[in-house]
């Protein structure tokens, strides 16, 4: 296994990319006219999800290209009359607006969480734009005509950040509490992860973004239909109605103590991936994957760069 980064370093330095209503913060690495792969982080992490992931790629040629999230470290909105939304549809489209801002014809997009839902959905609906797919969690487009069937109480008990949120308390709390509720979540997601207050604080400085509230309340509540979405995706909403099916060659990762969605032997997905797709358990990984089995996820992108 290689070497961990140590708790101290930093994906630095940034880029600012003009990208759709937003001002997107970056991190690149690797040579210009590698092929070109895009790094996506979830809720409640940032880009030093792929600290160990971005430099092992980078040095087999691949272009590295690690964007902050709307609502996340210094990724701001260029308009502060644009709605706060975090709905599936906008993070999807500020994927292909940050590759299309970057002249990037074609990449890999990968990700976790947020981030491999952004992935799923530019797979799903650009797939002229996407050379391969790593998801974790497999086929993330949300359905949220049927969002509001119950699933298991185990799983409704991890859900329970999602039934919070739906409160004006819990939009207080995590105003309040951004950091206490992120390492809640972190422990409970990856319980063999054992991750060290620099490492912690780190990341946690990504959430005092001004609009991180805003953007994670409002996608927690428009997942579910309880809130409405921002007009100007309203098309790509009504095409992630319909669960569209992913084409391009894909790799789907579980971690198999994943705190928030069991591992699966992937079958229950496979009529949703109509291209070639591999999935796989990787041992010991809890849900932020990236960044506790960095090997296994770097390997997994290089098996679609490769083809």
């Amino acid at each position: 296994m290689a070497e961990r980064a140590a708790s101290s370093r930093r994906l630095e330095p940034l880029r600012s990319i003009d990208a759709g209503v937003l001002t997107i913060a970056c991190y690149e690495a690797g040579p210009v006219d590698g092929p070109a792969v895009v790094l996506l982080h979830g809720f409640p992490y940032d880009i030093h999800s792929y600290v160990d992931v971005a430099p092992q790629l980078a040095e087999k040629g691949c272009r590295v290209i690690v964007p902050y999230l709307r609502g996340y470290g210094p990724t701001r909105f260029r308009d502060a009359t644009t709605p706060r939304s975090g709905e599936q549809a906008a993070v999807g489209a500020d994927l292909i607006a940050l590759v299309d801002a970057l002249a990037i014809p074609r990449a890999v997009f990968a990700g976790y969480d947020w981030g491999g839902r952004a992935a799923c959905i530019g797979a799903a609906l650009w797939p002229e734009r996407c050379t391969g797919l790593v998801s974790v969690n497999g086929y993330l487009i949300q359905d949220i005509a049927n969002a509001l069937r119950p699933a298991s109480v185990k799983q409704e008990l991890a859900y329970w950040y999602q039934w919070y949120f739906q409160t004006e308390r819990g939009r207080a709390g995590l105003a309040a509490n951004r950091r206490e509720i992120a390492k809640v979540l972190w422990k409970q997601w990856s319980p063999n992860w054992q991750f060290d207050a620099e490492t912690f604080e780190r990341t946690a400085q990504a959430h005092d973004n001004p609009d991180y509230v805003d953007v994670a309340i409002h996608s927690y509540r428009h997942r579910y239909g309880l809130a409405a979405g921002d007009p100007r995706y309203a098309d790509i909403q009504r095409r992630l109605a319909a669960l569209p099916p992913i084409t391009v060659p894909t790799v789907t990762l579980d971690g198999d103590t994943d705190g928030v969605v069991p591992a699966t032997d992937g079958t229950a997905q496979a009529a949703k991936f109509t291209g070639p797709r591999h999935h796989r358990v990787v041992p010991h990984a809890g849900h932020n994957l990236p960044q506790e089995e960095p090997e296994a996820f770097a390997a997994a992108v290089l098996e679609l760069v490769s083809r």
